[in-house]
């Protein structure tokens, strides 16, 4: 039986996390390997006709010298690359940190981009945060406070490897939702944090971006990295799918190709990567 060709599809990678580093066997993370299973990955991608591959964060681990090891393997890709940013893309010199964005080549922080009837939503989950902002940025100030109020009430997503939006970033995003809506298009929201379920991964304003998925109808889906392993969630009609970290195992590699149908969304999981059926509501 011959299978429904999707609208379109996309390549996704989380995590390559590359450094010319030795492996750190305790937490099963292999950086220098990244650059031959990125290599992989992209050889199946260029096999398929994708409108576009995009990598959500943490394309380094380490050290601004990295993205160029590595930008030279994404070279290789015949598709358009996009990128969102983890926190240890910021894991580099402080003179550095305000030109990670540009040096991956992407339009903003954090953008949008529409695609046949669907909405591409990336966002800057670190722009709060006691690591990504500029040194004596007031975004640093108000990182500390809300890491130290999670710290006080207990809760289990309060480390300082996590952040969160700006008011005005989540302002932003509330805008290009209801934009979405009005016309007429579904919605996947990309960010390196996961929101649900609970997990000590999630990003400090994870309450807020799980009211704004649960009460927009248009947001099919809500995809992320940053916890290595994976998960699974539900909230609304949207769906919340972590993506599995490439950097993890020695030669097991991690990435998935979704596709797009009216109906569903379907993900194909690569290695360690599962695969995905996404119902749609109408």
């Amino acid at each position: 039986m011959t299978q429904p060709i999707p609208l379109f599809r996309f390549g996704i990678v989380a995590d390559p996390q590359y450094a010319a580093i030795a492996p750190h066997a305790g937490m099963d993370r292999y950086y220098a390997n990244s650059l031959a299973k990125l290599a992989a990955a992209i050889d199946v991608f260029n096999a398929e006709d994708l409108s576009f591959v995009i990598t959500l964060g943490d394309i380094i681990d380490r050290d601004f010298a990295s993205f160029d090891a590595i930008l030279d393997v994404y070279d290789a890709l015949k598709h358009e690359s996009l990128f969102l940013l983890g926190n240890h893309d910021f894991a580099v010199a402080p003179e550095h940190l305000e030109h990670v964005a540009d040096r991956l080549g992407m339009p903003a922080p954090y953008y949008s981009r529409a695609k046949q009837g669907w909405r591409f939503i990336a966002l800057n989950g670190n722009e709060v945060s006691t690591f990504a902002p500029p040194e004596g940025h007031p975004y640093r100030e108000i990182a500390a406070a809300r890491l130290a109020e999670l710290q006080q009430e207990g809760a289990i997503n309060a480390h300082a490897w996590n952040a969160m939006m700006s008011d005005s970033q989540f302002a932003w995003l509330e805008a290009e939702i209801a934009d979405a809506a009005k016309a007429g298009e579904r919605v996947i929201v990309m960010n390196h944090y996961p929101v649900y379920p609970p997990d000590r991964h999630d990003c400090w304003d994870r309450q807020r971006i799980i009211d704004l998925l649960s009460a927009s109808p248009n947001v099919a889906a809500y995809f992320n990295g940053h916890n290595h392993v994976g998960n699974y969630g539900m909230v609304g009609g949207c769906h919340c799918v972590n993506f599995k970290g490439m950097v993890d195992t020695e030669s097991e590699n991690a990435f998935a190709i979704v596709d797009i149908h009216a109906d569903r969304i379907e993900i194909r999981g690569f290695g360690r990567e599962e695969s995905r059926v996404l119902a749609l509501g109408s």
